[in-house]
């Protein structure tokens, strides 16, 4: 095994690159991009198509056309510049072809900073462009897990012609790590039955027309029904979790992505220290591990959710356990990281606490900032 020193948003591009990546699209944005400068470099000398687009507006519908052709094609951005590719998404969606998006997230809400944050999650997981469709939405918590998700993100899409979402802070785009780089795949000219590439290019000679027009409400209904019948297969085929010293655990912490990560380090401290806590990292955001954290609910006394924005993904997990154990929460918004020994403190005071299943998690963990740094 050959591991060399990636920074994120390159081993994110040259991860692309090995899969396959035929079109490339982009705007730049910090913090992510390195991977459109990377991909300036090595797509042209590879022979293939990389565009800096006049926007992200113009980028995203520049993948909408690459899509509807069959290639795999993708485009990287950041949290204001996915807000504004959100109605070609829809599109792209409704028309039900296959695109790859990165964002690597930065704080907000508006302009914000360039720090990295995960407020973001509504907008990829509950929100996306308008109409009513779900997009595959993977998290990685490490450069080498963004480089074997975003090979997967091509396969993904691809089977179920669907958007496919990578959502990554800044921080893992900017940091250095060892990786392990994927073998390089063949460009391959897919014989997709469903893609537009001319009358010559199908057998029959009959002429592909993809469009996300539907004027009939009784076809845009159908419309509809067939992509959640497909997003119903990706519920039952493709929800992906890690989890760490669950075998004992009393206490569950969950987090997604880099606080997922800095959470680890905290429940390790706490196991130290004699504390039966293990850490559930959801890999899928969408579809969520609803099932997988609802079979931890009997055997565990208290969950601890960790985030880096105001309580986002904690929905979801309230709607997994319905109320029947205590929920806590801690969370650093706005490109504030959380520290290990922040978590270990809150684990610690899960763990010596008499918790209420009646409390508001969110509005707990607000008092209690409220008192560190008060609001403005």
């Amino acid at each position: 095994m050959t591991r060399e020193l990636w920074k994120g948003n390159n081993a994110i591009a040259e991860a692309a690159v090995r899969a396959g990546l035929e079109a490339y699209f982009g705007y730049p944005i910090t913090p992510q991009t390195e991977v459109l400068e990377y991909l300036s470099r090595r797509m042209p000398e590879l022979g293939r198509v990389f565009v800096q687009a006049e926007s992200e507006l113009g980028a995203i519908n520049m993948v909408y056309g690459a899509a509807c052709t069959g290639v795999r094609v993708m485009s990287t951005s950041s949290s204001p510049g996915v807000s504004l590719m959100l109605e070609g998404l829809s599109y792209i969606a409704g028309t039900e072809v296959p695109a790859v998006l990165v964002n690597v997230m930065r704080g907000g809400p508006g302009l914000g900073n360039i720090a990295p944050a995960q407020g973001d999650y509504k907008q990829a997981v509950h929100g996306g462009g308008h109409g009513d469709y779900r997009q595959i939405v993977l998290a990685p918590a490490s450069i080498q897990e963004a480089v074997d998700l975003m090979v997967l993100s091509f396969d993904l899409a691809e089977k179920y012609r669907t958007i496919v979402m990578l959502i990554l802070d800044g921080s893992i785009g900017q940091m250095m790590e060892p990786v392990e780089m994927p073998p390089m795949q063949k460009v391959r000219r897919r014989d997709w039955d469903w893609a537009t590439r001319g009358r010559d290019q199908h057998p029959n000679g009959e002429r592909r027309f993809l469009t996300s027009i539907y004027l009939d409400p009784i076809e845009e209904e159908k419309t509809n029904l067939r992509l959640l019948k497909r997003w119903n297969i990706i519920q039952a085929n493709e929800v992906r979790y890690k989890d760490y010293f669950l075998e004992d655990a009393e206490f569950v912490v969950i987090g997604f992505g880099t606080a997922g990560r800095v959470a680890l380090s905290a429940v390790r401290a706490a196991r130290a220290k004699g504390i039966k806590v293990g850490l559930f990292r959801p890999v899928t955001v969408s579809p969520f591990p609803f099932d997988a954290v609802r079979e931890l609910v009997p055997r565990t006394r208290g969950f601890l959710v960790v985030e880096m924005n105001t309580g986002q993904m904690l929905d979801d997990v309230q709607v997994a356990i319905r109320g029947r154990v205590p929920i806590e929460f801690y969370g650093r918004p706005g490109g504030v990281v959380p520290l290990p020994e922040d978590i270990l403190a809150e684990i610690e005071r899960l763990s010596s606490d008499i918790l209420s299943v009646d409390r508001d998690p969110r509005q707990e963990w607000f008092k209690r900032m409220s008192a560190l740094t008060p609001a403005g």
